[in-house]
């Protein structure tokens, strides 16, 4: 498990391109036939994958967390961007298809991966937080269906937003959040660019209650996301590419243009679950 320590903005502003990058950015996230995970000390979150491909990966707690097992004093989120896949929770399977996913709570104890085709493995997306109490295992399906009652399914919180004239059509796909899928702490969601929109998040805003972590996705080969961070008065850029990941402290923006519409999935961590808790930036403010 990879360590990150917080930043200061104070620091953060006199950073070069490399150290931009050495602290915030997460590359490398989909390794096949391993479980690969970035613990930041910025509220606690836990970012990485398991990549299941001819192996079935089994989730520990390492050393990092100073734990029996990895879901002892913490909860987690999965959504899978990759081929059809099962996660094993305390000996429950829960099959999981492309952009489904799943919460599971503080005291599951078992957790391993599995893909249905070695050659079209399952990427599960990992965002985990400290947790305070338990809260029941999930199975989200974005489209609602039913799973033969054998787990509990949600629909997901649909928001349709922004304009093609203005370059930032997209709809919001929000699986964990109060309400829907009850968390301690942890939020996730999925927010989707049509054709011919390339911006999220602008204008801007921060939210000194809790931070957040991107994972860019369905990015071309040929294309860049240009995510910004920084304080509003103090921006500054990270080129990424796909499936690639940044964190993004509580005192930043984090808002990205690109040159080819594109997905990203947001997990936010902190104390308040709010969705709408936003300190909002004025286009005439950022600088």
């Amino acid at each position: 498990m990879e360590l990150r320590t917080a930043a200061s903005p104070k620091d953060v502003k006199h950073y070069d391109t490399d150290r931009l990058r050495e602290e915030f950015l997460i590359q490398n996230v989909f390794v096949p036939d391993e479980i690969k995970l970035v613990y930041s000390h910025i509220d606690r979150i836990i970012t990485g994958s398991a990549t299941p491909a001819d192996k079935e990966l089994v989730l520990t707690a390492g050393d990092e967390l100073r734990a029996e097992y990895f879901l002892q004093r913490r909860e987690l989120g999965i959504i899978n961007i990759g081929g059809s896949g099962v996660v094993t929770v305390d000996g429950k399977e829960f099959h999981v298809d492309y952009k489904e996913g799943m919460y599971i709570g503080m005291g599951a104890r078992d957790i391993s991966f599995k893909s249905d085709d070695a050659a079209k493995p399952a990427k599960f997306y990992l965002n985990s937080a400290p947790a305070h109490m338990t809260y029941p295992t999930v199975l989200i399906k974005p489209e609602g269906q039913e799973e033969d009652g054998v787990v509990i399914v949600k629909d997901c919180n649909k928001v349709e937003l922004g304009s093609l004239e203005d370059a930032n059509h997209r709809t919001i796909c929000k699986y964990i959040l109060p309400g829907q899928v009850e968390s301690c702490q942890l939020e996730m969601g999925m927010t989707k660019l049509e054709p011919g929109s390339v911006w999220n998040t602008m204008p801007c805003h921060t939210h000194d209650r809790r931070m957040e972590v991107y994972l860019y996705f369905d990015v071309p080969e040929d294309a860049v996301v240009f995510h910004y961070m920084g304080e509003p008065t103090e921006t500054r850029h990270i080129v990424m590419r796909n499936e690639e990941a940044v964190i993004s402290p509580s005192w930043s923006i984090h808002s990205a243009s690109a040159t080819h519409a594109y997905t990203f999935i947001w997990g936010m961590v902190g104390e308040n679950q709010d969705f709408d808790d936003m300190d909002h930036v004025a286009m005439k403010d950022l600088r």
